[in-house]
């Protein structure tokens, strides 16, 4: 039986995301006799949380299809005795690493993949509570139906059954270790107010997450091709690729990876961080382990709270130490796609020490070039004044802050990839 882990993190309500959800693992376990573990974890408040309770128990019996339901409470619980049984050194750091008090995009999905090892699964598919399935001639667009086939086969097994191959011959024989696709509909990171409000502002801040010593070209081509996915047009008929998957061509609401890739390390536990749940998309790009990118994108959407009076400083928040990570990022990503198949053992397994050692290097790095990237987000948000400019102020308060935090996120993840293979072998148990 191919047991799966399709998942849900969520801390806002979203009842009809949890419905829809369940639809698509039953098409799972339909069509490809799948047995599907649908893992919602819920962050969200008291009264929320109970709403998805309802939701749950009103959905109905699908062979093949088994729903956990956690709430923070019971995910810190069993993380207290699966830290316990690894007999790591310093428990509370792992704890707070796997369940921080902040909002995490990686420590939510890192819990996920502990829990898709305890319950015994194959493989990860993640889905967002802020996006929905296309519908095609009155069917919902499922992503699994490119997922689930040929994750951890050779690639060479997968070849006849996609649309076409780019795939260098000499990598036919390495496992499949993602599939993916990416959204339709709203820009992924929730700032298109800034360009509505001024092109040029919008230009300077988004560049903002290139590297430093980019020219200008390549990095207004970065821009206008940042958070947009795949565009607005619907889906229309499948197409499919076996390739080494471009991370830019794929989102994390819309991804599945093989087991082999992430219980051997974990995603970056970095707090109120867009984008630190994009590492393993690199990571599996620069070591060359084939992936299938398909077209079945979701539809993204925004919620309305990033754009209330407490929500707006809190994700501006995140939207700046995402562009602060990106100094560290950077010099990782470049250094793994020198390293391409080093990153392997003989079994083309990924190696966690290659990785640990390569976050280890970037914490000595010089941090002008964050301080220059705060001096340009304050000159930027100024400009566009009202909230923004008073956001401005409070990151000029946090602005030591901010710079030491975004090092000890890269220092927290070379820690927790240290002690990754004792977490999983435990969560096994």
């Amino acid at each position: 039986m191919n047991r799966v882990c399709l998942c849900l993190p969520t801390n806002r309500a979203c009842s009809a995301t949890i419905t829809a959800l369940h639809a698509e693992a039953g098409y799972a376990a339909d069509r490809f006799g799948a047995e599907v573990r649908v893992l919602v974890l819920d962050s969200a408040d008291d009264r929320t949380r109970a709403a998805h309770t309802r939701t749950i128990a009103a959905l109905p019996e699908r062979p093949g299809v088994t729903v956990h339901h956690l709430d923070e409470e019971r995910q810190g619980a069993w993380l207290r005795r699966v830290i316990a049984r690894a007999g790591l050194p310093e428990p509370e750091r792992a704890l707070r690493l796997m369940l921080p008090p902040a909002v995490s995009y990686g420590a939510c999905t890192n819990r996920a993949f502990l829990l898709a090892a305890a319950l015994g699964c194959r493989s990860v598919h993640r889905r967002d509570s802020d996006s929905t399935y296309q519908r095609h001639a009155g069917e919902p667009v499922f992503p699994v139906h490119h997922e689930l086939p040929w994750l951890g086969h050779p690639a060479a097994e997968a070849a006849p059954a996609v649309t076409r191959t780019d795939l260098d011959p000499a990598l036919a024989h390495r496992p499949v270790s993602l599939a993916g696709a990416s959204f339709i509909g709203e820009l992924s990171v929730d700032i298109g107010e800034i360009r509505r409000l001024d092109e040029a502002v919008y230009h300077d801040v988004v560049g903002l997450w290139a590297p430093g010593d980019w020219p200008r070209d390549r990095t207004r081509a970065l821009v206008e091709e940042s958070f947009t996915g795949a565009g607005t047009a619907p889906f229309t008929g499948d197409h499919s690729m076996l390739t080494v998957v471009d991370p830019m061509r794929v989102d994390m609401c819309n991804i599945a990876f093989d087991r082999e890739v992430y219980e051997r390390v974990p995603l970056p536990p970095a707090t109120d961080t867009i984008g630190s749940d994009y590492f393993l998309l690199h990571l599996v790009h620069d070591a060359r382990l084939p992936g299938i990118l398909h077209n079945r994108h979701i539809e993204n959407f925004h919620t309305p709270e990033r754009r209330t009076d407490t929500g707006f400083p809190a994700y501006q928040r995140r939207f700046v130490k995402f562009l602060l990570s990106m100094l560290y990022f950077h010099h990782v990503y470049d250094r793994m796609a020198d390293a391409g198949d080093r990153l392997l053992d003989d079994r083309l397994h990924i190696r966690p020490e290659a990785v640990t050692g390569l976050l280890r290097e970037s914490t000595g790095l010089d941090r002008a070039e964050n301080t220059w990237r705060l001096d340009r987000v304050d000159t930027a948000y100024r400009k566009l004044g009202g909230r923004y400019a008073a956001f401005a102020d409070r990151l000029a308060a946090e602005r030591d802050e901010l710079l030491d935090r975004a090092a000890q996120d890269v220092e927290d993840h070379a820690h927790l990839t240290e002690n990754w293979p004792a977490l999983v072998k435990a969560a096994r148990a």
